[in-house]
């Protein structure tokens, strides 16, 4: 049968059915009714419809094969399936090679029920290698030559970012020298363009105990979007928008935008703007926003005014991990709405839209700057460090107004030839120049006085987009050899002075012991009226956001490796979990030691509690989620797990 004969199947079985487009307003027998979580569709393509149990017992009337492997979660199902689920303590998900890995038929079937959306992983570095029968030197040169812009990742079904968590198998780079394998890349990924292919792939995956993962864009820096063996999801292509001017909820009234799961913070930035409002998402334009960016908090350029992405969110559209679609929202589902904001992305289900608020078009003012210290420059290293406690000193003052400051410091080389710093920007939404430079000059008055030489380009914009767009820098992505950790800083550290400075020497020499430092200067408290979520604890009375991390060089022994990965965990992190307990799920260390602290606070009890609920067997996974600690990844070093072996139970 091929695909469109059995999409045919479907519609005959009733799984394909029309959904309404989001309105501003709704028409139900003559009378207006306000836009809300129960009246405005999902954001999918308008002729796609669900899967349902009326569904199910249809295509088994087909007589069609392997449909049991597609049925729901049932508790009192002890057939949905001709492989059962394993559980059990030192069992695995089902692996290549195994008696109970799918068949190509088996496989088949789910290519033909999703309308030949299931794609055979072939690394998208392939092209380069020449014995492999997909050889092609022009694609190769191209791969090669735009390997670190995001949209090379993004638009392919599985390559991610970060090929670091993936093995760095089949580096387009080294398609001369090596041999190309899929290591931690999936088997398949279904691309998925509706509801019914994501409930299929998810029961599909459950039934056969395949471990399933979740790539949007793959812009992940913990390996989460990747997995050996795995059966992912590519929500890339869920690119729906749609704008309500009027959309009401027990806590908000206003303006909102409904967007789909691949929606790219670019694209709702571009819309938001067309529509004449502002939308709150992540600084890099390639960050997918209703997925892990979302549902893992979130920061945001908006933060210090608006909160995380996560506060925004006003109801989400989910596929289950028992199969079923639903919506979370305030006045439904609502312990899956609570945890779904912050409480991590790949662990309660699929997101396939939500809908976020939209603000009024609002003035920004602010600066940019690049300063150098060392010996060939105006500023010696120690003024360098004068001016920056300074400024560090008045992240609290700062951050009261609203404030994002965003920065990086580099080292310029070996110890003694000095820092760079690059502001990319600072700037305070609702601020004209004349507030924001009045803000700055008590700072600038202290550098002056220090003999600091520095040189602020200002600017001023009536609206967001065009502030973002002018101001702040391209993401640069997929460098191998690097990993990251970052820390929360409490504003209660500036309560004492002591703590305080030796806070600041505690960044200070990591970063002069090799450590770039990428910071933000920000505040993301929830606003008012904000409904509570599960996001990060920590970042409710944070003041500064620092991300740490080291590169190595290509070739180096695995002692060597080992050194560079212990000293990031563990040597220069441990001198700041004192100051800083919190870290950002998105943005952290895979090897956090206490990760369920760091990277939810407060909230990772009631969060394994829902996950347990919600997804008993563990039907999703990934590192450092909620509930992950259960499981880990075969063959992994202690000081770095990647994503290249079987997923094993470990625990209870």
């Amino acid at each position: 049968m091929t695909a469109i004969s059995f999409q045919r199947a479907l519609l005959f079985a009733g799984a394909v059915l029309p959904l309404a487009f989001a309105q501003t307003i709704v028409v139900d027998d003559g009378k207006v009714v306000e836009a809300n979580e129960s009246t405005v569709a999902p954001a999918v393509e308008p002729a796609t419809g669900q899967l349902t149990d009326a569904v199910i017992a249809n295509l088994t009337a087909l007589q069609l094969t392997d449909i049991e492997l597609f049925t729901f979660d049932t508790a009192d199902n002890d057939t949905s399936a001709s492989v059962k689920r394993t559980t059990s303590v030192g069992q695995c998900k089902t692996f290549p090679g195994d008696k109970k890995w799918p068949s190509r038929l088996t496989w088949t079937v789910l290519d033909l029920l999703t309308g030949g959306a299931l794609i055979e992983t072939v690394p998208i570095g392939a092209v380069c290698y020449p014995s492999n029968g997909v050889y092609d030197a022009a694609k190769c040169a191209d791969l090669i030559a735009n390997w670190q812009k995001s949209i090379t990742h993004s638009s392919d079904p599985t390559s991610v970012m970060s090929p670091l968590y993936q093995g760095e198998t089949c580096m387009p780079q080294d398609g001369n020298s090596s041999t190309c394998t899929l290591g931690g890349f999936p088997s398949y990924a279904v691309k998925a363009t509706n509801v019914f292919q994501i409930q299929l792939a998810i029961n599909f995956a459950r039934n056969l105990n395949l471990r399933l993962v979740v790539k949007n864009t793959g812009h992940d820096f913990l390996g989460k979007s990747c997995g050996a063996g795995a059966l992912s999801i590519w929500t890339h292509n869920l690119k729906d928008i749609q704008f309500i001017s009027s959309y009401k909820t027990p806590s908000y009234k206003g303006a909102a935008l409904k967007i789909g799961a691949g929606v790219q913070v670019g694209e709702l930035y571009a819309a938001a703007n067309k529509y004449g409002v502002t939308a709150v998402g992540g600084e890099c334009e390639g960050v997918g926003v209703a997925g892990g960016y979302t549902t893992g908090g979130g920061h945001s350029p908006m933060s210090g005014k608006l909160g995380l992405g996560s506060d925004q969110v006003l109801s989400l559209d989910v596929v289950l991990p028992n199969g079923r679609f639903v919506t979370a929202s305030e006045t439904q589902n609502t312990d899956l709405f609570w945890a779904m904001r912050g409480g991590g992305g790949s662990t309660f289900g699929v997101v396939v839209s939500m809908t976020v608020k939209a603000y009024p078009k609002m003035n920004f003012a602010g600066l940019t700057w690049t300063i150098m210290s060392g010996p060939d420059t105006n500023n010696t290293d120690a003024v360098f460090w004068q001016a920056m406690y300074a400024y560090w000193r008045k992240f609290p003052e700062f951050a009261a107004q609203g404030n994002y400051g965003y920065s990086m410091i580099f080292p310029r080389g070996a110890a003694g030839s000095g820092f760079m710093w690059t502001m990319n920007p600072w700037q305070v939404p609702g601020m004209t120049l004349a507030q924001f430079q009045a803000m700055v000059q008590p700072l600038f008055d202290e550098w002056n006085a220090l003999g600091f030489q520095f040189e602020p380009v200002y600017f001023e914009h009536d609206n967001f987009y065009d502030m973002w767009t002018q101001h702040f820098p391209a993401e640069s992505v997929a460098n191998s050899n690097l990993r990251t950790a970052s820390r929360l800083y409490p504003r209660s550290n500036w309560a004492d002075n002591a703590t305080r400075e030796a806070m600041f020497d505690a960044v200070r020499s990591v970063v002069e012991d090799g450590s770039a430092l990428i910071q933000y200067n920000m505040n993301p408290a929830a606003p008012a009226g904000t409904p509570a979520s599960g996001a990060n604890s920590h970042w409710r009375d944070a003041v500064w956001f620092g991300i740490m991390g080291a590169a190595w060089a290509d070739g180096i022994s695995q002692e060597e490796l080992k050194a560079v990965n212990v000293k990031i965990t563990h040597t220069w992190m441990d001198k700041l979990r004192q100051y800083g307990p919190g870290g950002y799920l998105n943005e952290g260390d895979v090897m956090e030691p206490d990760f369920a602290d760091a990277f939810y606070g407060t909230n990772y009890n009631r969060l394994l509690k829902i996950k347990r609920q919600v997804d008993p067997t563990d039907v999703f996974w990934a590192p450092t989620a909620v509930g992950s600690e259960r499981w880990q990844v075969e063959g992994q070093e202690d000081w770095l797990t990647l994503q290249t072996g079987r997923l094993c139970k470990v625990s209870e």
